[in-house]
């Protein structure tokens, strides 16, 4: 696992490591300190996976001047 210090490479590359975080924590014989350590790392790749959303949100927004439109809403079609 990388140190807990390190930013992901990218979005995807974030996602990966907490899908393996989760798989590693699944496991019933897994220690307390390395389950901690897990979920330290863990909560930091979500807030940078959160982030990261966000500002991909907000860019998407400025591109649709300020609208942002829900995907296959076709209640506002016309």
């Amino acid at each position: 696992m990388a140190k807990t210090s390190d930013k992901p490479k990218s979005f995807e590359a974030a996602m990966t490591e907490l899908e393996s975080i989760v798989a590693a924590m699944e496991a019933p014989d897994l220690p307390l300190e390395q389950a901690l350590a897990h979920f330290e790392r863990g909560t930091r790749l979500l807030r940078y996976c959160e982030g990261t959303l966000s500002e991909a949100e907000n860019r998407i927004r400025i591109l649709e001047n300020g609208r942002l439109e829900t995907f296959g809403d076709e209640s506002n079609a016309s």
